[in-house]
């Protein structure tokens, strides 16, 4: 199938033969136990988008920060404009004009977003003090630019994902790039935020700087780029031109083989009510949620970011407190004053950041699997390695998590992999009710579908699942009734079976909804 574009003004072009503004040639790079890149050569025109796809743990990001400066290969070089470079540190990379917009956030929550965003080159005047007047003043300019609400004086750790992605994206602009690369930037954006993002980039090509862009997002692939590079397994796949292939051939050069498409039918039979919720609310952030999930039941939460979807999820999670209304969990009013009291309750949430909630990056892969059931993994006070091993392997297979050990740092494997590891955390704890915030952020479209039907299995085994999602075809996908959330409230409901893509729409942005398939809360 060919992906359907996104909205944006520009129109895709074949490239030209200009000579490359970048080259990587022959790069590898070594980690413990795992050769992540094998002699990849990569370049990049000046005033082109080129688009780098693999699955998760193909090698795309280790390669850009070989590029960036944050990994210096065993064999191969980088080639900038003509000159051969060797970069020790980002900060190198940035002087000569290669520049890295994390897919994970890389900022520090105890600064402002001036502070972030000229990091390492704050404006000076005499005696070596900081310019804050001349700060304040570029930051705004940027920020315009980005079309931002927030303001340069306001803390980085008081914003929300999405703006602290901006935040990211607001440093590319501080330098006179030659070449940036943009890392799933728009996993946090908003529908509103994205042609935004779109313009800058398509302001940074016009203007001659070559654009590489990461991304499980096919649309937006064959929207804006114009030639396409594929890893897989740390290899160089190949190149194509985007207006020559389509989806179906890409992704057969990503995984090997053609995309099995996940027909796996829902689960059709329910049990016994397990959540209930009933008029609650939080003032600021959601008003007036009833919501009900089934044992077997998948229900979709389906919004834009902001409309309280994760806000919710933790008040069921016990993370933030309601000011009114009631949980019932299989039929008993609950306090759930904390996680602990979640958990204990048969509650389990995977969260929407797995970096900052999900994980602790500095421990092993088992020891992460083992961090939400302590309680069952140790014997006489001490944990019981055996147990913790017999878990991690268990679902090391059942979500075919890429790893060269149990011992592997989390940190060290890739996005996709991260959040499988958060997910086996969570069913280790054999809860009543899972709830999955954003569960494939960040994942390659060849693990979307396995998640998918582990979901699916997950219900058929008994399950109540909360999915939470801001992918209109994941919802669609997984779950057998869709709820949908606008500014707070839920606006509507809908059987999976009759719901319409305008239906959704309408609800997810405060329109009316005027056929049958929705019911107005």
């Amino acid at each position: 199938m060919t992906a359907q574009p996104v909205e944006t003004n520009e129109t895709i072009e074949k490239p030209d033969q200009t000579h490359p503004v970048l080259a990587l040639q022959n790069i590898t790079k070594r980690f413990p136990g795992v050769v992540a890149l094998n002699d990849v050569s990569f370049d990049v025109r000046p005033g082109e988008v080129h688009a780098l796809v693999g699955e998760n743990g193909a090698g795309k990001s280790t390669l850009m920060k070989v590029l960036a400066g944050k990994y210096q290969p065993e064999e191969g070089s980088i080639v900038l404009s003509g000159q051969t470079e060797q970069f020790d540190t980002p900060m190198a990379a940035k002087h000569k004009g290669v520049l890295l917009i994390h897919q994970e956030l890389s900022l520090v929550d105890d600064l402002t977003v001036a502070e972030n965003i000229f990091l390492g080159s704050l404006p000076k005047k005499a005696f070596n003090r900081v310019d804050w007047k001349l700060l304040r003043q570029k930051t705004d300019a940027i920020l315009q630019q980005l079309n931002c609400s927030f303001k340069s004086s306001d803390m980085v750790g008081g914003l929300s994902i999405a703006n602290k992605q901006m935040v990211e994206i607001g440093r590319a602009l501080v330098f006179t790039p030659k070449v940036v690369i943009f890392d799933e930037p728009t996993a946090s954006l908003t529908d509103h935020e994205k042609p935004v993002l779109f313009k800058v980039i398509n302001d940074l090509k016009d203007k001659g700087v070559g654009i590489v862009y990461i991304s499980h997002r096919m649309d937006e692939i064959f929207t804006l780029s114009q030639r396409i590079s594929v890893l897989r397994d740390g290899a160089y796949q190949g190149t194509v031109n985007t207006a020559d292939t389509d989806e179906d051939l890409v992704t057969k050069m990503m995984i090997g083989r053609s995309l099995e498409r996940d027909n796996s039918a829902k689960p059709t039979e329910f049990g016994e009510q397990v959540l209930e919720i009933r008029n609650l609310s939080l003032p600021g952030k959601y008003h007036d949620i009833n919501l009900t999930v089934r044992a077997g039941e998948i229900v979709g939460m389906y919004g834009l970011i902001g409309a309280g979807r994760t806000e919710v999820a933790d008040t069921i999670f016990g993370v933030r407190a309601a000011k009114s209304g009631e949980i019932r969990i299989e039929g008993k009013l609950v306090q759930v004053k904390s996680p602990t009291d979640a958990v204990r309750l048969g509650v389990a949430l995977v969260p929407e950041s797995r970096k900052e909630q999900g994980l602790i990056p500095v421990l092993s892969c088992r020891d992460n699997m083992s961090l939400s059931n302590l309680k069952n993994l140790n014997s006489w006070g001490f944990m019981s390695g055996r147990a913790e091993a017999k878990v991690f392997q268990r679902y090391h297979d059942r979500l075919k998590i890429k790893t060269p050990s149990a011992q592997q740092k989390v940190s060290n494997l890739s996005g996709g992999n991260q959040q499988k590891i958060v997910i086996g955390k969570w069913l280790s704890t054999h809860p009543k009710l899972l709830i999955l915030d954003e569960p494939t952020r960040g994942i390659d479209v060849g693990s979307k579908a396995e998640i998918h039907a582990l979901i699916k299995e997950l219900a058929k085994s008994g399950y109540a699942i909360l999915v939470i999602s801001s992918e209109m075809p994941e919802v669609l996908t997984v779950s057998n009734r869709i709820v949908a959330m606008y500014d707070g409230r839920i606006t509507a409901e809908f059987n999976a079976e009759q719901v319409t893509e305008d239906g959704l729409i309408q609800a997810i942005t405060g329109l009316t909804i005027t056929d049958n398939e929705g019911q107005l809360s």
